[in-house]
């Protein structure tokens, strides 16, 4: 039997639990990997639906590029995102809000990556560091890393996040920006 969850809190008539779960394959738990099976019945696992970091096979902690970049002076918060896209494409993004009015420049863009490769692996970099004015969070501070990677991914803003569930909803809002990744 899978683990799975049984109903979402604040949601009595458990819509949004199914929109979550069963949308894509009505009466079917969709969760996870995202997997193809090739026409010899083998299966090629090609990353997660979720926020777990997945370069080329290999999965990452976005904590541990956190734990480099939250010791950086010049940065106050960060979100990192991995996302599969339509052309087969893996974007690793990192998005930054810098300390004041500190434009990010070449050389700090190169002084992040250095870092990250230095104190996590070279996978751990990421393919583009972006700086943007807020970083979305839920109510209770956690970092909106699967939402922003849906707005990336082309999901409508209304379908990622619930407004009252996001701390700052301009902030999500500005990520459909990058849907369909590298702009």
């Amino acid at each position: 039997m899978p683990s799975m969850p049984l109903y979402f809190w604040r949601n009595p008539d458990g819509s949004r639990y199914r929109e979550a779960y069963f949308d894509a394959f009505p009466g079917v738990w969709r969760h996870g990997d995202w997997m193809l099976t090739t026409p010899r019945g083998s299966v090629v696992v090609s990353g997660r639906s979720d926020s777990t970091l997945n370069r080329h096979g290999v999965r990452l902690g976005s904590a541990d590029i956190y734990a480099v970049v939250d010791g950086l002076p010049q940065i106050r918060d960060s979100l990192v995102i991995g996302a599969e896209l339509g052309d087969g494409a893996y974007w690793l993004v990192l998005f930054v809000v810098l300390v004041g009015d500190a434009p990010l420049t070449d050389v700090l863009v190169a002084r992040v990556k250095a870092a990250i490769r230095a104190q996590a692996s070279p996978r751990h970099v990421p393919d583009d560091v972006i700086a943007v004015p807020a970083i979305p969070h839920t109510r209770t501070g956690k970092k909106l890393e699967v939402p922003v990677k849906r707005l990336i991914q082309g999901h409508p803003l209304e379908q990622v996040a619930a407004r009252d569930a996001v701390d700052d909803f301009a902030a999500l809002a500005r990520f459909t920006a990058y849907a369909s990744g590298r702009h």
